[in-house]
């Protein structure tokens, strides 16, 4: 979704792009990290999220906030609130990427699903996270780059 129109259309979709590719390259860690998350937060701190600015890295959202910039965006984030009270994290992927005065949801269900995802990897949430967001860094850095 987009807040401001300052920017052209081609540029907004780009880091859309990028992200899908991140996301369809990286399901099972994704996967991974999620549920890795789970177990140590529950729903506690809110829902993941990848803020790409000014480095992508991992955050928290906690549902206040979004409930509160959704009231700021005109009740544009509906939707995203909806999926949010009702996601199952034993069965479904769920982040939000923030980027640019935008959101995008980033909602899947990986095959197998998340715990499965979790075991295989056999990495701790730690080294999960700090590997994604390396990789994350990287694409972006990369793509920009070339640009």
């Amino acid at each position: 979704m987009m807040f401001a129109s300052t920017q052209s259309q081609s540029s907004n979709d780009e880091w859309r792009r990028q992200l899908n590719r991140f996301v369809k390259e990286n399901q099972q860690e994704l996967a991974a990290l999620s549920w890795g998350l789970w177990l140590e937060n529950g729903d506690g701190k809110g829902t993941i999220g990848i803020d790409l600015q000014p480095t992508p890295h991992f955050v928290y959202c906690p549902k206040e906030a979004i409930e509160q910039f959704n009231t700021t965006v005109e009740n544009r984030l509906q939707e995203i609130l909806g999926i949010v009270k009702h996601h199952k994290p034993e069965v479904e992927v769920l982040m939000l990427a923030i980027a640019k005065d935008q959101v995008k949801l980033i909602y899947f269900e990986p095959e197998p699903a998340p715990p499965s995802c979790y075991e295989r990897v056999g990495k701790d949430v730690d080294t999960v996270l700090e590997h994604l967001e390396q990789v994350l860094s990287k694409q972006f850095n990369a793509e920009q780059s070339a640009q």
